[in-house]
C-alpha cells in the first residue's frame, strides 16, 4: 500500500515538524514494515503552471511543430516551441523556464530551433521524473491554478510516499482511512474520518432492479444509477497525480474516480456502463458451461464455485475480482452503475488463485472490507462524478443488506498485561480498544467487546490481546532471555544423532540435507511396487512444489537427486549422507481443533499427539565414483556394494551397536547386491547396489550404491567404553575354511567367534578364492585371528587350542572343511 503523505496529512493533524523519519519509525511501531521511502526526483531552478494562449502550426518540417504562446505569470507570454499535439489553447501545463535543470541533468535554456526561439519548454510526466508516459504533454487541465504559480508543490515534487507491506489480517490498512486511523493513535493527535459523511436523500424508486441469490457469499450489495456524465470530461490533475503516487494507471473518469474512492475509504467499486447491462442484476453463482470475458481481454472458463454479477444476457462481471469487458466504461458512456459490495474473503480468495486474476480490488477484498461504507463509497464517487464530469444520480440507491450482528467477544483486562509482560492497566486496554474502533462494555476485570465493522480479523480475545499490544508499542514489551536449567545438556537421543553424523563425516561422506517432500514419479523412479509400505503418502494440502505434494517415507530421492546434481555439475566422486525424519503413511486419527481461549486439557494434548505420524530418524547415504583416489600411487578404487555395507557398521558402531549383515532383496537395490542390515532379528535397514533401472531412470552412473538405516531402530546402548589394552604380546594366527557359495560370511565368522572365546581380540576376512582345487560351488575363505589374554602370555597350546575350538564350531555350525 503506497501512503502519500500530503494526501495523509489531510486526514491527519501530523504535528508541525515531523520528519520522514519520524513517521517511518511509527508506521514500524504500528507493525507495518516499511519497504521503501518514495521521493521524487530533483528538479532545480523555475518550474511553474502554465497557459497556453496560441499555437501555431509550422510547416516545412519533417514532422509536426507547434510554435506556442504560454503565459507563465510575467507581463508577457513566452514562446515555446513542442512537437507535442495532446494539448489546445486555454489549457493549464507545466512550464520549465532557463535555468532550471530536470531530472537526469537535463538543463534548460532559451535556444534558437524550427526557426524560432524556444524560450522555455513545456514538460511531459516522463520528463519531470514522475511518470513513464511520454507520448504527450501533461494538461492540468483549464482551472484551478493560475499562471506563475509554482508547480512543485502542484505535481507533488516535493511530497513523500511510503510503500507499507500490509499483513493480510489488516485489510483496514489498505486505505488512506484505516492508515490515517491508526497514525493518529500512534501519533496521540486528532484525525478525520473520510467516511464520516451522511449521504444525500435520494429519492423515487430504486435506479435499477437487484437480486441476491448467495447472501452467504455476498452479504450487502449496493448500486447506484448514475446519467448524463460528460465523456470527454478529462480526470482532473489531482485525483490523476494520487492514482500515479499509489501505482495506479489512469484510465477514464468514472474509472479514477473508483480507484480513488478504493484507495480512500479501502471500499473497492466497479463502474458498469448502464447502456450495455440489460434487464436486472443478479448476483449468483455460476452455471456449468458458463464463461467470461474480463476487462484484460481474456475469455474465462467458469467454475460452480464462481460468484458473478450477471444480467439477462449471462455474466457481467467477475464479483469482487474483474469486471467483464461487455459492459466496460468507454469512450462514450453517458450512464453508469455504480457498484459496492461486501464480499466473503475466502472465496474471493479462491477466485483469484483459480483463474490467476489478482487486481487491486481482489487485494482488498480478500482480506477483508468494511461493508458499513457501501454507500457512503457510492455518494463520495456520486459526487466526484457530478463535479467533474457533469453527471446526476437517477432515482434512490440499492442496498441489499442482510448481515446479522457482530457477537461481543469477553476479555479479561488483564490479560494483555499477562501475555505481554507489561503492566496495562484496564483503562488503558479500554482506551486502546475504543481507539480502534470497538465498542467496549462492562467495568473492571470483565469486559464485552464489539470489534467495529472494518476489522473483520477480530473473533477471538487473542486477537484483542494483539491489538492493545500492538497499540502500545512491541518495543515495550521487556526482553528477558529464561534462564536455561542447568545439568542437562544434550539427551541420549541427541548425543547418539550427533555422532552418527560426526562417524559418517569422518568416513570422507559429506552431508546434504534436502527438502523432506516427495512425489509419486520419484518413486515410481526408485522401482517401489504398489504394495510398499513407503507408497503410502502424507500428502499435503498447501504444498510447496506440486511435483512433491507429500512428506517423504524414505531418504533415498532426496539423496539421489543431490548425487544426480553434483554429476551433472561435474563431480565425478561423491558419496553424501543425510540424516533426519522420514514420515510413514497408514491409518491416522483426525486431530480435534482446540480452542484459543484456554489451555488444551490433557486429553486434548493427547488427541492431538496422537494424531501426529510417526516421524522415526534414519541416516543414508549414496555414493559414486572412486572412494579412493587414483594418482601415482596407483588406479584408485571405485566405491562398491561393500562401501555401504562398511558405512551402515560406520553408523551403528557410533550408536554402540553391532550389526548383522545377511543377503536381502528390496527395490531400489540390486536384488543379487543387495543386504538386509539386523539387529539381533530385527531388519533395521539396506544397503548395497541400486538397480540398473533405478540408475538409468535417475540418469546415474551403473553400480552406484547406497545406504538407509533406522536409526530409532537400534535399541539402547550405554556409553561406548575403551577395551582393555593387555600389555602382553599377541599370537596371530591364519586359517581358511572351504564352505558352500549359499553359506554367509556373517554366518562363519560369528561361529568362529563363538569358538575362539574371549581370548580373540580381532577376526578379519582377508581373502575370498574360487578356483582350483576348491570344489565347484563352493569358496575359500581366509581369516586372519589375533589372539592375546589380559593378563599373561599365551603358550603355544593355549592358542592352538582356542583355534582348533574356533574351527570345530564353525564346522559344526556351517558345513566348513579346513583347507589344507
Amino acid at each position: 500500500m503506497k501512503v502519500p503523505i500530503s494526501w495523509l496529512s489531510e486526514y491527519v493533524d501530523i504535528p508541525a515538524g515531523t520528519t520522514v523519519e519520524e513517521l517511518d519509525e511509527a508506521f514500524v511501531r504500528l507493525g507495518f514494515e516499511v519497504e521503501e521511502v518514495l521521493r521524487a526526483p530533483v528538479t532545480t531552478g523555475p518550474l511553474v503552471v502554465g497557459r497556453v494562449l496560441g499555437i501555431e502550426e509550422l510547416t516545412g518540417f519533417k514532422k509536426p511543430i507547434r510554435f506556442c504562446q504560454v503565459d507563465v505569470g510575467e507581463d508577457a507570454p513566452r514562446g515555446i516551441v513542442c512537437g507535442a499535439r495532446n494539448f489546445a489553447v486555454d489549457d493549464l501545463v507545466v512550464v520549465a523556464l532557463p535555468g532550471a535543470v530536470l531530472p537526469g541533468g537535463f538543463a534548460i535554456a532559451a535556444r534558437t530551433t524550427y526557426d524560432h526561439v524556444s524560450d522555455g519548454m513545456i514538460c511531459s510526466v516522463r520528463e519531470l521524473g514522475i511518470g513513464e508516459d511520454h507520448a504527450g504533454i501533461l494538461v492540468l487541465g483549464q482551472d484551478g491554478f493560475a499562471p506563475g504559480t509554482p508547480a512543485a508543490g502542484v505535481l507533488g515534487l516535493d511530497d513523500v510516499v511510503f510503500d507499507l507491506e500490509v499483513t493480510p489480517d489488516r485489510g483496514y490498512a489498505m486505505s488512506l482511512r484505516g492508515i490515517a486511523r491508526d497514525l493518529a493513535g500512534a501519533l496521540g493527535v486528532d484525525w478525520r474520518d473520510p467516511a464520516a459523511l451522511t449521504p444525500p436523500a435520494w429519492s423515487g424508486e430504486p435506479g435499477w432492479a437487484v437480486e441476491v441469490a448467495d447472501p452467504a457469499r455476498c452479504d450487502r450489495f449496493s448500486m447506484l444509477a448514475m446519467e448524463g456524465l460528460d465523456p470527454a470530461a478529462p480526470s482532473p490533475w489531482e485525483l490523476r497525480r494520487r492514482l500515479a503516487q499509489c501505482g495506479i494507471r489512469s484510465i477514464s473518469l468514472a474509472v479514477d474516480v473508483t480507484n480513488i474512492v478504493m484507495l480512500e475509504l479501502g471500499q473497492p467499486m466497479h463502474a458498469f456502463d448502464r447502456a450495455t447491462v440489460t434487464g436486472p442484476i443478479t448476483v449468483r453463482r455460476a452455471s456449468a458451461g458458463e464463461r467470461l470475458t474480463t476487462l484484460d481481454g481474456v475469455d474465462r472458463a467458469l467454475t460452480s464455485d464462481d460468484l458473478l454479477i450477471a444480467d439477462e444476457s449471462g455474466p457481467i462481471g467477475l464479483a469482487g475480482v474483474m469486471g467483464g469487458a461487455s459492459t466496460e466504461i468507454g469512450a462514450s458512456t453517458t450512464a453508469v452503475l455504480l457498484e459496492a459490495a461486501h464480499w466473503e474473503p475466502a472465496g474471493i480468495g479462491r477466485g483469484v488463485r483459480r483463474h490467476k486474476l489478482p487486481s487491486e480490488a481482489a487485494k482488498r477484498f480478500e482480506r477483508g472490507t468494511d461493508p458499513d461504507v457501501t454507500v457512503v463509497a457510492l455518494a463520495r464517487a456520486a459526487a466526484l462524478l457530478a463535479e467533474h464530469g457533469g453527471a446526476h444520480v437517477v432515482g434512490a440507491p440499492v442496498d441489499l443488506d442482510v448481515r446479522r450482528p457482530r457477537p461481543a467477544i469477553a476479555l479479561d483486562a488483564g490479560r494483555p498485561g499477562r501475555i505481554a509482560g507489561v503492566a496495562y492497566p484496564p483503562s488503558q486496554v479500554v482506551e486502546v480498544l475504543q481507539a480502534i474502533g470497538a465498542t467496549v462494555e462492562g467495568d473492571g476485570q470483565q469486559l464485552q467487546v464489539t470489534p467495529p465493522s472494518w476489522r473483520g480479523d477480530l473473533t477471538d480475545p487473542a486477537d484483542l490481546v494483539e491489538e492493545v499490544v500492538r497499540y502500545l508499542g512491541f518495543d515495550e514489551i521487556p526482553s528477558v532471555l529464561p534462564t536455561a536449567p542447568p545439568g542437562r545438556g544434550l539427551t541420549e537421543r541427541q548425543r547418539r544423532r550427533r555422532s552418527i553424523g560426526r562417524a559418517l563425516a569422518d568416513a570422507g561422506y559429506v552431508e546434504a540435507p534436502s527438502y523432506p517432500f516427495v512425489g509419486e514419479a520419484q518413486l515410481d523412479a526408485l522401482g517401489l511396487p504398489a504394495d510398499d509400505a513407503r507408497r503410502q503418502l502424507i500428502t499435503l494440502r498447501n504444498p510447496l512444489s506440486e511435483e512433491a505434494p507429500a512428506m517423504r517415507t524414505t531418504l533415498l530421492p532426496g539423496l539421489l537427486g543431490t548425487l544426480a546434481r553434483n554429476l551433472a555439475r561435474g563431480q565425478r566422486d561423491v558419496a553424501v549422507f543425510e540424516h533426519g525424519a522420514v514420515f510413514p503413511g497408514g491409518p491416522r486419527t483426525q486431530a480435534p481443533v482446540p480452542g484459543v481461549d484456554r489451555r488444551p486439557d490433557d486429553d486434548v494434548l493427547a488427541a492431538l499427539l496422537g494424531a501426529v505420524p510417526e516421524q522415526p530418524w534414519h541416516v543414508g547415504v549414496v555414493l559414486a565414483g572412486n572412494v579412493e583416489p587414483r594418482g601415482w600411487w596407483g588406479p584408485g578404487r571405485p566405491g562398491t556394494w561393500a562401501d555401504a555395507v562398511q558405512a551402515a557398521r560406520t553408523v551403528a558402531a557410533a550408536a554402540g551397536v553391532e550389526l548383522t549383515v545377511r543377503a536381502g532383496e528390496l527395490a531400489p537395490w540390486h536384488p543379487g547386491r543387495c543386504a538386509e542390515l539386523l539387529v539381533g532379528d530385527r531388519v533395521v535397514g539396506h544397503a548395497g547396489e541400486l538397480h540398473p533401472r533405478v540408475c538409468a531412470a535417475l540418469d546415474l552412473p551403473a553400480r552406484t550404491c547406497a545406504m538407509e538405516l533406522d536409526v530409532d531402530a537400534l535399541p539402547a546402548a550405554p556409553v561406548a567404553v575403551g577395551p582393555h589394552v593387555s600389555t602382553f604380546p599377541p599370537v596371530l594366527v591364519d586359517l581358511a575354511l572351504v564352505v558352500a557359495d549359499a553359506v554367509p560370511a556373517a554366518d562363519v565368522e560369528a561361529a568362529l567367534r563363538e569358538g575362539a572365546g574371549e581370548l580373540l581380540e580381532v577376526l578379519r576376512l582377508f581373502d575370498v578364492y574360487t578356483g582350483a582345487p576348491v570344489p565347484a560351488g563352493s569358496r575359500s575363505l581366509a581369516y586372519a585371528l589375533t589372539l592375546r589374554a589380559p593378563d599373561r602370555t599365551l603358550t603355544g597350546e593355549e592358542a592352538n587350542a582356542a583355534r582348533d575350538a574356533a574351527i570345530a564350531v564353525a564346522v559344526a555350525r556351517t558345513g566348513a572343511a579346513l583347507r589344507a
